[in-house]
């Protein structure tokens, strides 16, 4: 990835606020669909939910003058299918653990942003960081509590997706920073449309047998029956996943993302709130720790640009 030298033009308080709002949607969003996999599959999720984003982004981009005109095709068609591949895996881990755990595994991915953007970006990463990177990752470990039934095979799943989600924000950073925010979005939900069209087509036929579908229904099957209210909630996760996305992708564009990785720590607490709301997900005392630690790590990350 070339080096962007952007520290000039850098809104670090206007992206640390647009992260906040949009990971706390996120949470919620993410609950929702949880709170729904045993009853839709992850891939009619992806594609009726952005078929509602899709024309609510068009809408907007009319509205605000936006022409619709891709930079670089390429890297936002590659940082879309990284972002796709992320939110498959991480859902795909919703049916064997709970939601306070994955999201745990899933945010080991601020720890990867700051590494990542100090070995391809060039990024500065001054020992108060390496301190919030420490002090993020004991928290990780907290929560997690390595030995216990967390570790499980499922775990490994929003791992996967950890790296993925640091590699696409990175990616956001390094080669599609001039990209309108409003665009970003916009492709990646036509590449959620496109991918999950694909895989209900695939596996609505005989290709695989309905007993490995019976298995794991909710990656498995390609389409489940819809009632009103499943509706109604997929017109709502659409437009929070319009704004979510969009948010994401600008907080990165105009700040740094070792900065901006880790008030994406506040998922976490965002997921236990939810979790305890829709699941009883009740936190235990690590978890209480780990969270405080979190947050700490935030602050210390902060200290440097004030």
């Amino acid at each position: 990835m070339s080096v962007i030298r952007g520290a000039a033009t850098d809104k670090t308080g206007q992206g640390i606020t647009i992260i906040l709002a949009s990971v706390i949607t996120m949470a919620f969003a993410d609950a929702v669909v949880k709170l729904f996999s045993s009853d839709l599959t992850v891939w009619q999720i992806f594609a009726t939910r952005s078929l509602i984003a899709i024309p609510l982004l068009l809408v907007i981009l009319i509205l605000v003058g936006t022409p619709l005109r891709v930079i670089s095709l390429q890297w936002v068609i590659i940082r879309s299918t990284l972002l796709v591949a992320t939110w498959l895996i991480y859902y795909g881990s919703f049916p064997f653990i709970s939601l306070s755990v994955a999201a745990v595994a899933v945010y080991t991915n601020p720890i990867m942003t700051t590494l990542l953007s100090a070995v391809m970006l060039g990024e500065k990463v001054t020992t108060k960081q390496w301190l919030g990177v420490f002090t993020g990752f004991l928290g990780v470990v907290a929560i997690l509590k390595p030995g216990s039934d967390a570790f499980s095979w499922a775990v490994a799943l929003p791992l996967v997706a950890a790296f993925l989600y640091s590699t696409s924000m990175l990616l956001t950073r390094a080669k599609c920073q001039n990209e309108e925010p409003l665009i970003l979005g916009l492709s990646l939900h036509v590449v959620f449309v496109i991918i999950g069209g694909i895989a209900i087509t695939i596996l609505s036929t005989t290709l695989v047998h309905s007993d490995t579908q019976n298995l794991f229904p909710f990656l498995l099957k390609g389409w489940a029956p819809m009632d009103i209210q499943a509706w109604i909630v997929m017109a709502v996760l659409g437009i929070l996943s319009a704004a979510y996305f969009v948010g994401v992708a600008r907080a990165y564009q105009i700040a740094a993302p070792s900065i901006i990785a880790t008030f994406d720590y506040m998922y976490l607490v965002s997921a236990a709130v939810w979790g305890f709301v829709f699941f009883a997900e009740s936190p235990d005392t690590y978890t209480v720790l780990g969270m405080v630690l979190i947050t700490t790590a935030g602050l210390l990350v902060s200290i440097r640009r004030s």
